[in-house]
């Protein structure tokens, strides 16, 4: 005899249950107890729940939960309850949970058997006393189990997948769905039991429209429609849109939060519904618990989006290649909160010059003031850079800008929007107190691999060398940002050798994890050496693996305090072979008081161009050079700084020339007539060169131009 035949004449059924799945598979015997027809079938949890006793349900899921830590077996007694809610037999569920994945502790899988108590003691339900068997307590149940499923959930997805899932006594939905309003339209937020694309004849609606999620979108009135007739009698407009899923009966609640109608809860029943006082008080209950969560949930998604926002806008991508290096960058917000900090880092393009400045940076706080201000500060340090200010002349002036900020706030009083005449913000501190800023600005020239870095406050930056040693490169600093209005910070040049990589970070990199300087440079000097073969992609990976990976927690720092911080990391490597071959260049000052000296220079760049293969171009090049420097020597009252560089290989190369002239006047374009004798400067330029422009170099300008040989190099 097999054991299925025997257990069925025992009148015992087997089930299991698996939880990461939801679902439950019984036998017939089982199915058969459960108030279903006799055979082998495969149930979701939520129809599971809907035959027992709401009390029952929430007694042994706290049975099962205890059995699962415990590793014990798991024995209740269970009502179960018909469609309409009468109770038909009490059952004995004994079962052994097995844990399926031991790292997470929640997946787990009930096998055991179910047999019918024929006369079951009042105390015998849970063992834990006596429990009433109206029908109002087990929908109190319910709604308890709801609140407490809708309360956890954190996103709109998981939202929706609780109100899936409710399983309600007596009169469970067979299709939901969530409206939303989007101005004057009417939106499917989701929807459940329902065929795919069966969303896309309500979506965009107008709330004008006589449907009934609309009116109640309107109107914040629930609406109640207990038989098909009584349907296409209110709404015969969208009669047809809805009449083709099979329903019998529908109940449309509104979703308030704080007075305010976000929009409408469908349920919708294949078997006829009374929907009687108590059903109304159950459905109107759970459309208040899904909209506030639906509240929650928005609020949680608009922080997080608010938060990808900032951190996207203000860390920039590494834009184009610089010539023989590579370049990684990460950032990493302290835990928590919007996710976004006062440290940052930048690579800004120098104008006219091939070179570029890397900087990166720590305003104090992490809170959304510290980003705020970081924000500011990067706009200011990539105006100066643009402007052609030398390293420490940046710092220089974003310390005074810094330092200016809470000058001007102080002296004006009201800083908070929402601070009155008479009234003194409550966070008023938070905006005036100063705040400084560490910061570390590095001119790149990728041809020589010469870096010219000025540091404000800032930890100094560490070179691995070709073989793989690290090393602290000491550099003069200053102090940090906005401390005091005038500030001086020393340049240091640095020379990257071929195969050399430079290592910048903020200190949340070296001291997060209860480290100070010492002992975290201690930590991370291994990370440096132990790759240095890899790419600086991995070595960013393991610098960031070291201080929060779970290798962290075993090199943990002596202090106390282990809080963490934000990071900002870049990485700068040379390549070990030169990118290209060094350009010729020439250098020339042309004296306000000897313009005999333009003769000289355009002797110096036939020079230059000697092997030049087109004659024309040498020829156009001196011309618009004699009129650049003759135009400084006239319009000006200094000197002009002569610039000519031919890089490129021969036959291919790119010819440009700069003069420089400390006057902040630009010129500009005129049409001089027949008889004119000046006024064909920018013409003869933008006839003759293939590119040119004119840029603000701090005190001054430069007026440049290139050439490319045979007119195809770039």
């Amino acid at each position: 005899m097999r054991t299925e035949d025997v257990l069925a004449a025992i009148a015992t059924g087997l089930w299991r249950w698996d939880n990461a799945a939801g679902l439950v598979t019984l036998d017939a015997e089982g199915a058969r107890l459960l108030g279903l027809p006799a055979e082998p079938t495969v149930l979701s949890e939520a129809a599971m729940r809907a035959r027992l006793h709401p009390v029952d349900w929430n007694e042994t899921y706290g049975i099962v939960r205890l059995a699962v830590a415990d590793g014990t077996l798991a024995e209740a007694h269970v009502r179960v309850v018909s469609e309409d809610g009468r109770v038909v037999r009490t059952i004995r569920s004994r079962s052994k949970p097995l844990v399926t994945h031991h790292e997470h502790g929640d997946d787990y899988e009930l096998i055991g058997t179910i047999q019918e108590i024929t006369d079951p003691r009042a105390d015998a339900l849970t063992g834990r006393g006596p429990v009433a068997g109206d029908w109002r307590r087990s929908r109190e149940a319910f709604l308890l189990d709801a609140g407490r499923a809708l309360a956890e959930a954190r996103s709109t997805a998981e939202v929706l997948r609780v109100a899936a899932s409710l399983s309600m006594p007596g009169f469970s939905p067979e299709g939901l769905a969530v409206f939303g309003v989007e101005g004057e339209r009417l939106t499917v937020i989701g929807h459940h039991g329902n065929p795919d694309g069966a969303e896309e004849l309500f979506t965009d609606m107008s709330v004008n429209t006589d449907y009934p999620a609309a009116e109640v979108a309107r109107t914040g009135r629930a609406i109640y429609l207990p038989t098909a007739e009584e349907y296409q009698d209110r709404y015969p407009a969208t009669w047809s849109m809805v009449k083709g899923f099979g329903r019998q009966s529908w109940a449309y609640v509104p979703l308030i939060v704080a007075g305010r109608t976000m929009g409408a809860w469908m349920a919708a029943f294949k078997n006829p519904v009374t929907f009687t006082p108590d059903e109304r008080s159950v459905l109107t209950t759970v459309a208040r618990m899904l909209a506030q969560a639906l509240a929650r949930a928005e609020v949680t998604e608009t922080e997080r989006e608010l938060s990808l926002g900032l951190q996207r806008s203000m860390m920039p991508t590494l834009g184009p290649d610089i010539p023989g290096m590579s370049v990684a960058a990460r950032y990493v917000p302290t835990g928590g909160g919007l996710q976004v900090g006062g440290d940052w880092y930048d690579i800004i393009p120098l104008p006219g010059s091939g070179k570029v400045a890397l900087v990166i940076g720590d305003v104090q706080g992490h809170d959304v003031r510290a980003a705020g201000l970081m924000g500011q500060l990067r706009i200011a340090l990539r105006a100066y850079a643009a402007e052609g200010h030398r390293p420490d002349a940046v710092l220089s002036r974003a310390s005074r800008f810094l330092h200016g900020m809470y000058e001007f706030s102080t002296t004006r009083g009201r800083t908070h929007p929402d601070q009155g005449d008479e009234e003194e913000a409550p966070d008023h501190d938070a905006y005036t107190v100063p705040r400084f800023a560490t910061c570390l600005y590095m001119e790149v020239d990728p041809d020589s691999g010469t870096l010219d870095i000025a540091r404000a406050g800032h930890p100094d930056p560490v070179i691995r060398s070709a073989d793989g040693t690290a090393l602290i490169r000491q550099t003069a600093g200053g102090l940090p940002l906005g401390i005091e209005a005038d500030s001086d910070y020393p340049t240091t040049r640095v020379v990257l050798e071929p195969g050399d990589t430079l290592m910048l970070c903020t200190d949340g990199l070296i001291e997060t994890g209860g480290h100070d300087m010492l002992s975290g440079w201690t930590r991370l000097r291994p990370v440096l050496e132990d790759t240095a073969g890899a790419s600086l992609e991995k070595l960013a990976d393991a610098l960031i693996e070291a201080v929060h990976g779970p290798y962290s927690h075993h090199t943990t720092g002596p202090l106390a305090d282990r809080r963490e911080d934000d990071i900002a990391l870049l990485l700068l490597s040379r390549d070990s072979t030169p990118a290209r071959r060094p350009p010729r260049r020439t250098v020339l000052t042309i004296a306000q008081a000897e313009p005999e000296q333009v003769a000289d220079a355009r002797r110096q760049l036939r020079d230059l161009l000697h092997d030049w293969a087109d004659e024309e171009q040498v020829d156009s090049a001196v011309l618009m050079l004699s009129e650049m420097a003759t135009n400084v020597l006239v319009h000006t009252d200094g000197d002009a700084v002569l610039l000519a560089e031919a890089a490129g290989e021969r036959g291919r190369r790119r010819l440009r020339v700069e003069v420089a002239d400390a006057s902040d006047e630009l010129p500009h374009k005129r049409r001089p007539g027949e008889l004119a004798s000046s006024g064909r400067g920018l013409l003869l330029m933008e006839m003759l060169a293939d590119a040119w422009g004119v840029d603000p170099r701090g005190e001054g300008k430069s007026i440049w131009f290139e050439i490319y040989e045979e007119g195809d190099a770039g």
